[in-house]
């Protein structure tokens, strides 16, 4: 009686190790998932962290700021990463370190007994605007080079949310419009064959332009 219910042990262990090497190697997350999941979490350790500091929270979340630098590592290290894939990932790790930087400054205020708050708000814009970076993209064709106007659109949405600009009716299709239309005329008007876009923060206010290139 004994050796049938080792025997049936042995055989239920073997089939739930079988399943979870199926499980496993079923799928792997693309990259792009990856940085979607990146971007996820460090929206959800913000909000995480502004709970315990308004006091909603009793502990401030270290798990979850763990997690977030651990993809940020792995992500960091991952050499298959594309170019559009790496540019996200440096604006992505740029943001999280801005945070993280503003979370030790406030976590030292509440030690120190100053008033959090304000400190918060006082250096959030500094942050943000500190981590932001002049970045260009240069477009062939603004019609077709979806993927080249979504980075050129978060890069521009980044830059003024650091800036504190408002971005309620800033959605991608309305700017994918203009974008084409403005890349149309430059190249009708100075008959070039790209349009180079540039976006950066000057005097805390979003700088963003474009010039005609030729070959």
């Amino acid at each position: 009686m004994a050796q049938s219910n080792n025997n049936k042990l042995f055989r239920t262990q073997l089939r739930a190790k079988n399943k979870n090497k199926y499980t496993v190697g079923e799928y792997e997350p693309t990259p792009e998932e990856q940085l979607n999941r990146l971007e996820e979490d460090i929206r959800r350790l913000k909000i995480e962290f502004d709970q315990f500091f308004n006091g909603a929270a009793k502990r401030p979340p270290y798990d979850t700021k763990g997690r977030v630098e651990t993809q940020i590592k792995r992500l960091g290290d991952d050499r298959t990463l594309n170019y559009a894939n790496r540019y996200r990932y440096n604006s992505l790790a740029s943001r999280y370190n801005a945070f993280r930087d503003l979370w030790r400054r406030t976590m030292q205020g509440r030690e120190e007994g100053r008033d959090v708050g304000a400190t918060a708000r006082a250096s959030a814009k500094q942050e943000a605007v500190a981590a932001f970076k002049k970045t260009s993209f240069v477009c062939d064709d603004a019609h077709k080079d979806v993927a080249l106007v979504k980075n050129l659109y978060s890069t521009l949405l980044e830059a003024k949310k650091a800036c504190g600009e408002p971005t309620e009716d800033f959605s991608f299709p309305r700017f994918h419009r203009l974008i084409a239309s403005q890349a149309d005329g430059l190249k009708q008007r100075l008959g070039c064959d790209r349009v180079s876009f540039s976006i950066d923060v000057e005097g805390g206010h979003v700088s963003f332009k474009a010039k005609g290139e030729r070959d």
